[in-house]
């Protein structure tokens, strides 16, 4: 029932900011630069081809009627039409969103791991460790995501030739190329998130350890693995998927420069290429999407607390 009423709170406030998103979204790319009638026209085109354009794109009608016409589609099902290729903007999503979904889900799982694995050891170990983990989280805040996409690309792609330098290979054609083609675009999203991870593990964990609860543990013989594993981490984590959750939805910022870099299918070189021809009802349907993976990450965040934290299933 408590998860029940967490989800039902989180839907209820998610609809208001499905609505801002999506208006002011709209606003904004009206005020971009560039006319996707005159794209479509043509230098050549007459100024009555191009008005007939515009009239048949609905751009001469006010923005907040156009706005209007694609919420009530979207209320309908539908999200439109790409105004340059004419395939169903729904369509054009789905195509690219498992794609995206790979990235996010292997780069989280990644720096997951990973990260908790070295703040662990860290605030276990302490010493040359301990540093280590700080210059890792000062790198990984420093690099830019695409930058060390382009590295990797020159290093393990042109150079050893250990993995393909762009495309994406889907799962069902080929398993061992899908997970080679995410190799290097996990990395390069993942790398900040490690640091950060293994930053904010270290701390927790150092906090925890110094509590009054894990000296009374140690004092009655329990052991310093189950003291760690058992308990330490349990209290520990609630900062962490905080992170977490911040860092997912940081990954799905980072995946529209990666998948331009590595030429990935994804549901951010959409969001590039829709913005640089103007292609209103694409943009609109992706930042729609993305829109729903912050709600659903923050979602799953919220359940996350429900279960390490009785009182948040009591509230």
């Amino acid at each position: 029932m408590a998860a029940l009423r967490i989800i039902g709170r989180r839907l209820l406030a998610s609809v208001p900011l499905l609505f801002v998103a999506s208006a002011l979204t709209f606003v904004l790319v009206s005020l971009v630069p560039g006319d996707p009638a005159r794209t479509i026209a043509g230098q050549h085109a007459t100024a009555e081809q191009y008005r007939l354009i515009r009239q048949r794109l609905g751009l001469d009608d006010p923005l907040p009627v156009q706005y209007w016409h694609w919420l009530k589609g979207v209320l309908h099902g539908d999200l439109g039409s790409s105004l340059f290729t004419g395939e169903h903007v729904a369509s054009a999503l789905n195509t690219r969103l498992p794609v995206s979904l790979a990235l996010i889900v292997a780069g989280t799982l990644v720096s997951g791991i990973v990260g908790v694995a070295l703040g662990l050891a860290g605030a276990r170990r302490g010493g040359a460790l301990m540093k280590l983990v700080d210059v890792l989280a000062m790198a990984g805040l420093a690099v830019p995501p695409f930058w060390l996409a382009l590295v990797m690309i020159a290093v393990f792609a042109v150079r050893l030739r250990w993995f393909p330098a762009t495309g994406y290979t889907a799962i069902a054609d080929d398993p061992a190329g899908w997970a080679r083609s995410l190799v290097l675009p996990v990395l390069a999203i993942s790398l900040g998130a490690v640091a950060t991870i293994a930053k904010q593990t270290r701390d927790s964990v150092l906090d925890v350890l110094g509590r009054d609860f894990v000296r009374v543990m140690r004092a009655n013989g329990l052991s310093e693995r189950s003291i760690v594993y058992r308990h330490v981490l349990r209290n520990a984590a609630i900062p962490l998927v905080t992170v977490l959750g911040v860092l997912m939805v940081a990954l799905i910022a980072a995946t529209v420069f990666v998948e331009s870099v590595f030429a990935m299918p994804g549901l951010g070189r959409l969001v590039t290429e829709a913005t640089v021809q103007h292609d209103i009802p694409l943009i609109q349907g992706a930042v729609l999407y993305i829109t729903l993976l912050v709600i659903m990450i923050n979602l799953l965040v919220d359940l996350a607390y429900g279960l390490l934290d009785p009182r948040v299933r009591a509230s």
